[in-house]
């Protein structure tokens, strides 16, 4: 009988668990997400490549449409290779004799690059300037300028949000509104002056102080745990940073119980982790103080927690209640002192959540964690799927895994000097940015007319499609009106216009942060964002308020500059620029300017021109990052 098998029997209760590889009795399938669903996760990657792919193929129509006759599959051979990146990409499609889309156009390429650094489209003459330059370099030097702009460092500061799960409010914890806001300034300034990345991470496990006061102490804050012992607190206070910063999510597992028996399927690496190494692994927050203050009245810092470490305290094995299955002792092992994975320990002086903070910064699966996750931010699909579950045994290119096993992904050099070369930059998230971007992998077209396999999608052997988020459908639709609405997160000293400046997915509320959470932001606590498309998302396009107030010329002043307009193809171009930050081809000219032609009166003009304004918000590409 396979081992798969005695899993799915265990869990049904048909066989002792410790019938399988000796396992505690006391775990029940009943508590085992893996044991209740082995499908969610041994499908997880391939689902993940089917989405990617499935959209690469939805999308292809539209993009050959725009860019008719110019798509020409090519040997990647015949590409330029930039830098690393491209080596190892292009010389694995070589060695494997697949053709590669071509290089982007100027186009395209403009378009994206705003998209992916910016979150916002290119203006009309943005695009016309870049377009129109013959520099050779120029897409690095516009690489540069959007590295260096405020609108990188929102766009940017929210991806890290949403990494780090900055939110007021959540399901174990609240940082409230100053805490919140605190972080949110601490992120977004982390952003703007390039913080090295291991200096971000070690300072939002260590940091002390007052979460209103400390912006990385509302890390801190998050690792609160009801329902449970104690235990669990320092439970969650490894298990994140070890999820988010090293995407080793398969330790909440070990929490509960041994890797044998239980991850034998899914990770090489966890198969063989026993439990007692988690209990170390949480010992260093054993010593975490965590005091609220519940000051009644109008005391500033009322709901607020003072953040610091207790000169006592171990991981004691005596619990019988809680979130994670009883932790008695081991022999005469009645607590547990702190030690990391590769058996370090805490250094004199230091505290204990600071020997984890050095030891968790200098795991190589550190750096390699961070390329993976902002290579899955500007390609789709990350190196290594899925991003919270990597298998450090299966990703060096140097140890092959043994069989049957096989890499984790496709690249395993490519990741490893990637994580090397972040590493040599001080962890800069700038240049590790400016690495991807400037790689003619990433520059290549999302349009492919050779024969597409799905055993093509892992090697990136064109550029995947995705749908826009939120904030840049939000300011999409601002930008093209020009007609920007003012936002007070709580709080906060003045307003905003940007979607990308809302320090959390709860902000704003009401009708935009309906339309906001309609594309699927999330909350940063039990809900991730997520790419999705959906009827309910359409249906918002065509008829939500905000949309329809900035397609009238009467309150908007980019669509009142085409009513005005003498020049119906000239507004017919603008007002595709501004909308879908490209020019019309030459069919969808010829029906708009005809449309315009027929609008033989001053009110009729002016209901054409917001008619092809919603049009242009419900065309497909309108949502698409291509």
């Amino acid at each position: 009988m396979s081992q798969r098998c005695l899993l799915l029997l265990a869990g049904m209760g048909i066989l002792p668990v410790g019938l399988l590889a000796q396992e505690p009795l006391h775990v029940s399938g009943e508590n085992c997400t893996f044991q209740r669903d082995p499908e969610e996760f041994l499908t997880k990657e391939e689902r993940t490549i089917h989405d990617v792919n499935a959209r690469a193929v939805a999308y292809a129509a539209k993009a050959g449409m725009r860019f008719a006759g110019t798509v020409r599959s090519v040997n990647p051979w015949d590409v330029p290779w930039r830098n690393l990146i491209d080596e190892e990409i292009f010389s694995r499609l070589e060695k494997d004799r697949i053709q590669v889309a071509p290089l982007s156009t100027d186009a395209e390429f403009v378009r994206r690059i705003y998209l992916d650094l910016t979150g916002r489209l290119p203006q009309p003459a943005e695009y016309r300037a870049f377009v129109e330059d013959k520099s050779p370099g120029k897409r690095d030097a516009l690489i540069d300028r959007l590295l260096n702009t405020e609108e990188y460092m929102n766009r940017w500061a929210t991806w890290l949000g949403d990494l780090v799960g900055n939110n007021r409010t959540a399901f174990n914890a609240n940082q409230n509104v100053s805490g919140r806001n605190a972080m949110y300034d601490y992120l977004r300034n982390a952003v703007n002056t390039d913080k090295s990345f291991r200096d971000l991470a070690w300072e939002l496990i260590a940091a002390s102080g007052n979460n209103y006061d400390t912006g990385p102490a509302n890390w801190s804050v998050r690792t609160i745990t009801p329902g449970g012992p104690v235990q669990d607190r320092y439970d969650t206070g490894y298990i994140r940073p070890a999820t988010i910063f090293l995407g080793l999510g398969h330790y909440d597992c070990l929490a509960c119980h041994d890797g044998r028996g239980h991850l034998d399927q899914l990770s090489l690496w966890g198969r063989s982790v026993a439990r007692v190494e988690t209990y170390r692994m949480a010992a260093h927050f054993a010593r975490l103080n965590i005091a609220g203050r519940a000051v009644p009245g109008t005391d500033p810092y009322s709901g607020s927690f003072d953040i610091s470490d207790r000169t006592a305290g171990t991981y004691d094995l005596n619990t019988n209640f809680g979130n994670r299955p009883n932790r008695v002792r081991i022999g005469t092992m009645l607590n547990v002192m702190p030690e990391y994975r590769d058996g370090k320990t805490p250094k004199a002086g230091q505290t204990w959540r600071e020997g984890f903070a050095d030891n968790l910064t200098a795991d190589p699966m550190f750096a390699a964690n961070t390329v993976n996750r902002v290579w899955k931010q500007l390609f789709q699909l990350a190196l290594a799927e899925p991003v919270d579950s990597l298998d450090p045994a299966r990703l060096d290119p140097d140890k092959p895994p043994a069989a049957p096993w096989t890499y984790q992904t496709a690249h395993p050099a490519l990741l490893k000097r990637l994580a090397g070369q972040f590493v040599g930059t001080n962890y800069s998230l700038r240049e590790l940015i400016r690495t991807i971007v400037s790689s003619n992998a990433y520059q290549l077209s999302s349009q492919y007319d050779g024969t597409w396999k799905l055993d093509y999608v892992p090697l990136f052997a064109r550029h995947y499609p995705s749908r826009l988020d939120a904030e840049a459908v939000h300011d999409a639709i601002a930008q093209a009106s020009g007609n920007w609405a003012n936002y007070m997160p709580q709080g906060f000293a003045g307003p905003v216009r940007s979607a990308w400046e809302l320090p959390d997915t709860t902000e704003p509320g009401g009708g935009t942060g309906n339309l906001l959470n309609t594309f699927l932001r999330g909350n940063r606590d039990t809900q991730t964002r997520r790419g999705d498309g959906s009827i309910l998302q359409s249906l918002t396009l065509m008829n939500d308020a905000f949309v329809r107030d900035r397609i009238r010329a009467a309150s908007s002043p980019n669509v009142r500059a085409a009513v005005a307009m003498t020049d119906n193809n000239a507004a017919v171009e603008e007002l595709f620029l501004w909308y879908l930050g490209r020019v019309p081809n030459d069919a969808e000219r010829s029906k708009a300017v005809a449309a315009l032609r027929r609008a033989t009166t001053p009110a009729l003009r002016t209901q054409t021109v917001e008619d092809l304004a919603w049009a242009l918000i419900n065309k497909v590409d309108f949502l698409i990052n291509y």
